[in-house]
């Protein structure tokens, strides 16, 4: 009998033993079948690519625009060029000022959608998602005719006889941010509406409750438990406006250059794309400072993806 115990406890241990090797082996077959194809997508996609384009940066440039496999540090050394710092200036000041006036703009009307029912939020939703569905040449060239000195809004100001003559509203950085805050909107309000409809209320009555002041609640409490939400708004606007050239290109008249401008360009127009290359790669690195600055502060990835 002891025996024969022994022998089944061990078949029964052999069986366990195989049944979870072929629990693993389906859970493997399974993980692959569903990460394989995005697995394989990220890789030829994005790694590859990047991985080039680190690549190149270290590269010379060649006669005719040319690529001579040649390693250099001489494209980064270009960036330190004054009119190089003219360029990056710009883009500082148009994305501060686009991302100011986004923030400001956005966050009464996250307070404003996280009291709306969620129908009304949800309907409010989809009118702040609408522009991005229509393309951005045709968003551009509406701006362009009411900003010309003939346009909508210089016809109407001229007609009630508030303007003697019109206003230079485009081709200058008035136009630019103006296009780039109607862009960039729904990335700010979206993000801080989540992060605001995460707030539990009974904060804000306790608050009341205490005696604070409407401007002191909203200081004290509000402000700073939402603002994971508006550091996301941040970054979601910020760093766009640094590379978005078509607005740049479109509204400003060449009379703003922005980064991405000049990217566009060093790989179009002076085929430099070692050198576009380089400045594609500090952009790439700045975006992931912020966004390591932003996790280290606190905040969650989720919130930029909202």
């Amino acid at each position: 009998m002891p025996e024969k115990t022994k022998t089944d406890n061990l078949e029964k241990s052999t069986k366990r033993r195989r049944h979870k090797r072929e629990q693993s082996v389906r859970a493997t077959i399974s993980n692959v079948i569903m990460c394989g194809p995005i697995t394989v997508w990220s890789v030829l996609f994005i790694l590859v690519p990047v991985g080039f384009l680190v690549f190149m940066s270290f590269m010379t440039k060649g006669p005719l625009g040319r690529i001579v496999y040649k390693f250099t540090l001489d494209n980064y050394k270009e960036m330190t060029k004054p009119v190089y710092f003219s360029v990056v200036s710009e883009s500082l000041v148009i994305a501060f000022w686009t991302t100011l006036i986004t923030v400001l703009m956005g966050y009464p009307m996250g307070v404003a959608m996280a009291k709306m029912k969620k129908k009304t939020s949800g309907l409010v939703t989809i009118a702040l998602m609408l522009p991005l569905w229509v393309s951005g040449l045709v968003i551009l060239y509406s701006f362009v005719i009411m900003l010309n000195t003939s346009g909508t809004i210089n016809s109407f100001l001229l007609r009630i006889g508030l303007l003697s003559k019109p206003l230079q509203l485009l081709y200058n950085r008035f136009a630019v941010i103006i296009g780039m805050v109607y862009m960039f909107l729904p990335f700010a309000v979206l993000p801080m509406y989540s992060s605001i409809e995460k707030l539990d209320p009974a904060l804000i009555e306790a608050s009341k409750d205490l005696g604070a002041k409407p401007v002191t609640t909203f200081f004290r409490v509000q402000l700073p438990l939402t603002s994971p939400g508006i550091f996301a708004a941040v970054i979601l606007t910020f760093i766009p406006c640094i590379g978005y050239y078509m607005v740049s290109d479109m509204l400003g008249g060449g009379q703003s250059m922005l980064v991405g401008n000049l990217i566009f360009r060093q790989f179009t127009i002076s085929r430099n794309w070692p050198f576009g290359a380089a400045l594609s790669v500090v952009l790439a690195v700045i975006i992931l400072v912020m966004v390591k600055i932003y996790t280290k502060l606190g905040g969650s990835l989720d919130d930029l993806a909202a």
